[in-house]
């Protein structure tokens, strides 16, 4: 075999093998099968047919590469429920309403989105979300700004508003999840116990000196 040849086929066997690999290793996916979250969601003015909702679950069925399926209940104005099973793929674009994004993304990281093309991180923040303290970034269309946990990628607020035929705003944010644990006074429940236990021992100890100094 000639040095041209095997050059050749070390160059086909890149481009098959290694590059694909190395443009999927780019995504990286936080979420995992099991995973929910909860949304409490405020609208007023005029919103179109199916758009005056009022809170909403979304579920993580399965997770392959990319691709996340999810199941999603929404509960409008009147009361109706509506649930529905959606396919999300982050290296297609396939986003739904910017559900879900790539996980770990900083300042100036852009992601593919189907129906706006690419859309640029604007920033990263903490935020107060489903009572703990995340890290967040955010980026903005014409209509809305969007907040995503930078740790998953899920959505966690988004603030909207909309003009033209139907004039209306729409806020959303992340009310419960299993993702993490809700703050006490500011502190992890792990550190709010550990401290709870602490006191409770340096109470029960200096409890026990007194008794013993009385008698």
């Amino acid at each position: 075999m000639n040095r041209k040849l095997r050059l050749m086929i070390v160059t086909l066997f890149i481009l098959i093998v290694i590059a694909p690999t190395a443009i999927l290793a780019e995504i990286s996916v936080g979420v995992k099968e099991g995973d929910w979250i909860e949304y409490q969601v405020n609208f007023a003015g005029n919103p179109p047919e199916s758009h005056d909702v009022t809170w909403a679950r979304m579920e993580i069925v399965s997770v392959q590469g990319p691709s996340i399926s999810l199941n999603v209940t929404t509960k409008f104005s009147d009361g109706t429920l509506l649930n529905e099973m959606v396919t999300l793929n982050l290296e297609t674009g396939q986003l739904g309403d910017d559900f879900i994004i790539p996980a770990n993304l900083n300042s100036g990281s852009t992601f593919f989105d189907k129906r706006m093309g690419n859309i640029t991180i604007d920033g990263v923040e903490d935020k107060t979300c489903a009572g703990a303290t995340r890290t967040v970034v955010y980026a903005s269309t014409p209509e809305t700004t969007f907040y995503w946990d930078r740790t998953t990628g899920i959505l966690v607020a988004a603030n909207s508003t909309f003009t033209g035929e139907f004039n209306y705003t729409m806020n959303t944010k992340a009310a419960k999840t299993n993702m993490w644990q809700a703050q006490m006074f500011g502190l992890d429940p792990a550190v709010f116990y550990a401290l709870v236990i602490t006191a409770v021992v340096i109470f029960v100890v200096i409890a026990f000196f007194v008794i013993r100094r009385k008698k």
